[in-house]
Order: C-alpha cells, then structure tokens, then sequence
C-alpha cells in the first residue's frame, strides 16, 4: 500500500488537487472519499470532474438523495464518471444493486462516504480521508492498493501543496 499526505490550504486548492485527479482517471479507477459533513468531498469530487473535461461543471453537485450521478467527460480513456453518495445506503449489498460492477467497466467512480460501503469496494483503490485543519485548511491523507497506486502517482505533488511523496 502506498501512502501520502497533502495539506491543503484552501478550497481552490482543493479544487486543484481534484483536477490533477480528474486529469489523470481512467475507466476501473475508484476514489474513495471520507470525511466529515463540510470537509469538502463535493468541492473535490467539482475538481475531479473539470480535470476530467466535464463542461459544465455546475452540474456537478452531491447526489445525497439521488445516490449516483453520471457525468460525461471529454477526456479519453474515462469517458464517463459515476459520482456516488453512499450516505444513504445501508451497506455495501446496497452498492452492489445499484450496478457499481458495471459501473467501473464502463467508467471512473468517486465515492463519498465511502466508510459506508467499504466492505465490497475492490481492493484497487484510492482512499482519499479528508481531515478539517480549520475552517480553510485541509489533510488529505491518501492510501492507494493495487493499481490505485498509479492513480496516486500520476497525482504528483500540485505545487503550492505540502506533504511528503
């Protein structure tokens, strides 16, 4: 397992961070994101999604009660990108009727309140916990398995960001 922590200073950072990792996906990547209500995992999942060539990303916003939204990208090889609000599930079984198997053959998928569902999600993945500093500043602590660790290394270190590789 491959391992980094970033902090961030501010919600544009954030966004960067996101658009290094939207840049970067490829179909079968998942992010997994944890982190409290207002730590910033949608203004995250908002960065990811212009990084990946969303066109408007004003349509980019949490599907707490719709549970999945699919965007579709520009770039290539993710032509899409399934953004998940697990908050409501009640397990991963939940996840799993939803389609999340084809989900990632068919694109990239980004789950919030990942800590609820990760009894099912595969081993290759990018956890991404986002820890509230203060009311600006954030700690992504990062953990990547299997494949996931290209994800993270094709992340890099954003400049203007801190954190050891």
């Amino acid at each position: 397992m491959n391992q980094r922590t970033i902090d961030i200073a501010d919600l544009e950072a954030t966004r960067q961070v996101g658009r290094r990792l939207g840049s970067a996906l490829q179909v079968g990547d998942l992010v997994a994101l944890i982190g409290p209500l207002g730590s910033g995992k949608t203004t995250l999942v908002k960065g990811i999604a212009v990084g990946a060539g969303v066109a408007d990303s004003r349509q980019v916003n949490s599907p707490t009660f719709v549970i999945v939204n699919e965007y579709e990208t520009s770039l290539s090889p993710a032509p899409r990108i399934y953004h998940i609000d697990a908050y409501r599930l009640r397990g991963g079984g939940d996840l799993e009727s939803l389609g999340f198997d084809e989900m990632l053959s068919l694109g990239a998928v980004l789950i919030e309140w990942a800590d609820r569902v990760q009894d099912i999600l595969p081993p290759n993945h990018l956890n991404l916990t986002i820890e509230p500093v203060d009311e600006n500043r954030r700690r992504f602590h990062c953990q990547a398995s299997g494949k996931a660790v290209e994800l993270l290394d094709r992340l890099g270190e954003p400049a203007g960001l801190s954190g050891p590789p």
